[in-house]
């Protein structure tokens, strides 16, 4: 029973952060790159894959040296560990894929600020196990990208003709240039939470009917 539990416990951790807990959809946190760099999939896969890589990295640091790190340099500590491994994503994404660190900049650098990895750190992995905080890392993660493209792809795909750079309609294809400039990040993002927000508050409804259904026929 106690394992039946603990796997539940593992799977809820994971799960949570690609929907209820959705860092962009429900937190609303990460705007700066969700509507800067989502101009086309690869770059927001790229980016997406980079937030894991820091967030997982040093969740696993820092529920590890929870108990060393002194509380009050809670936060310097934190930020410490999350730019480190910033440093090591920006090395390494500029030596394997010049272009795409191009086209991300400065927002690689900006991971170190992302509400989300200080936030992860402090309301999750300073205070729990190191492999819940490698799931919670990972569900959040999993969310945060799949954020990105969902908005990305649609930017891509009426902006460029294209997916992945590849190519859906041909040379007739008249691409909507306001998709991949700033107001079409707007655009999208905004259209996405209407429908997250209105998709949520049904499933909320659905949830209080089913409620007092089964209080009536108690």
């Amino acid at each position: 029973m106690s394992e039946l539990t603990t796997n539940n416990q593992s799977a809820q951790e994971f799960l949570k952060g690609l929907w209820e807990e959705n860092p962009v959809f429900i937190s609303v946190l990460g705007m700066c790159p969700a509507l800067a760099v989502t101009n086309t999939a690869i770059n927001s896969l790229a980016m997406g894959l980079a937030t894991t890589f820091v967030l997982v990295s040093s969740s696993i640091l820092v529920s590890s040296l929870k108990s060393v790190i002194p509380k009050q340099v809670r936060i310097t500590a934190y930020i410490i560990i999350i730019a480190t491994f910033v440093t090591v994503v920006d090395f390494a994404l500029a030596a394997i894929s010049p272009t795409i660190h191009k086209e991300l900049g400065a927002f690689i650098a900006l991971i170190v600020v992302n509400c989300l990895i200080l936030g992860r750190q402090e309301a999750f992995a300073s205070k729990k196990s190191v492999g819940l905080s490698i799931l919670d890392a990972l569900g959040m993660s999993a969310g945060f990208t799949f954020a990105l493209l969902c908005i990305g792809i649609p930017r891509e795909i009426l902006g460029n003709g294209s997916l992945f750079n590849i190519s859906l309609f041909g040379d007739s294809f008249e691409p909507w240039i306001i998709m991949i400039l700033p107001p079409g990040g707007f655009f999208m993002l905004g259209f996405l939470l209407l429908g997250f927000n209105w998709y949520t508050e049904k499933k909320k409804e659905r949830n209080l009917l089913k409620q007092e259904r089964n209080s009536t026929n108690q």
